[in-house]
């Protein structure tokens, strides 16, 4: 791979008001905690609460030397001051920002430098062109794309090339964005949301990573636990959890059950099994979520787990799972 990172990262959605407000004493307890248990890899986007994630990280990161941790967010959005929060969903009690869809390059350069002064820190280290898919933008998800590949994307890869970055990539919930900009341009890393997964993980596993690998491109898998369902959350890619999914969910909690296995512990360590695979970032706006996670990534799964749950056809033959 062309790029490193940790093994396990905070995703930053959650402390941007996502679903919930959640209070500032109670997001600097979340991100005090995740320093304490040894995180050191923290993603977060504009798009967050409107600037209110970046802000928050910001209050943490500042004071941290710089060298001592990893800090990847994201471009796409452009934020303007307006007289009342957008509270886009899924996020509520936004800062008062207006969001401005913006993929050429002198938008990632601006969404740049206003991401620095809001996390207070001299640099990133990965940049992401966020949510690039029709899921967000509907048929005109091309056009920006278009526009993105014409313009973020070759300033990002010159940003690279100068040594301002690390890397680049899309961060994005569908696999199709990442194909088409391995056929059009150079990334480095995708950050690809609930699609590789112990629930979903077909399309990826077929589509996207045998290009990723012979190209050392790696994957950062956002929302380890599909948004928290494999966590024993209420929500599905911001809606109500289908039925199929709550089956494919009842019948890994019954497998895990019968081995011992703390089926979130599992769902990492599936996700981290596969090379192409550089970390898992799961979210949480709860202090006491940080040191579980880092459990959970420490804990061993044994042998015999994952291949019962390949003989009950819940996972794919071959797909990768821990030795």
């Amino acid at each position: 791979m062309r790029i490193s990172l940790p093994r396990i990262g905070l995703g930053g959605a959650p402390l941007g008001n996502m679903f919930h407000p959640v209070s500032e004493e109670t997001a600097d307890a979340t991100l005090d905690a995740a320093w304490e248990a040894g995180f050191r890899y923290y993603d977060v986007s504009p798009h967050y609460g409107a600037g209110l994630a970046e802000q928050r990280f910001g209050r943490l990161l500042s004071r941290k030397p710089r060298d001592e941790f990893v800090l990847s967010t994201k471009v796409g959005r452009l934020l303007e001051p307006a007289d009342k929060p957008e509270n886009a969903k899924p996020f509520v009690d936004e800062l008062p920002n207006k969001r401005v869809p913006d993929y050429s390059a002198d938008g990632a350069r601006r969404s740049i430098e206003d991401s620095l002064e809001r996390l207070g820190v001299d640099r990133l280290d990965v940049v992401f062109i966020h949510d690039l898919s029709e899921d967000q933008w509907g048929p005109q998800w091309r056009d920006y794309f278009t526009q993105a590949m014409q313009g973020a994307a070759k300033e990002l890869t010159q940003l690279r090339e100068e040594g301002s970055i690390r890397g680049w990539g899309l961060g994005v919930n569908l696999v199709e964005p990442c194909r088409l900009a391995l056929e059009q341009s150079d990334p480095d890393v995708f950050l690809l949301a609930g699609r590789y997964s112990l629930i979903e993980h077909h399309e990826a596993l077929d589509t996207l990573f045998p290009t990723c690998q012979e190209r050392g491109v790696g994957i950062v898998v956002g929302g380890p636990f599909n948004s928290g369902v494999l966590a024993g959350g209420s929500h599905y890619e911001y809606d109500e959890i289908p039925p199929a999914v709550r089956d494919k969910k009842a019948r890994l909690e019954a497998v895990a059950e019968r081995f011992g296995v703390d089926l979130r512990s599992a769902a990492l360590h599936f996700c981290l099994a596969n090379p192409v695979v550089l970390s898992a970032i799961p979210g949480t706006a709860n202090p006491q979520r940080p040191k579980q996670y880092m459990d959970y990534f420490n804990a061993s799964v044994p042998a015999n787990f994952w291949r019962a749950l390949k003989d009950e056809g819940l996972l794919r033959e071959d797909v990768p799972v821990p030795a």
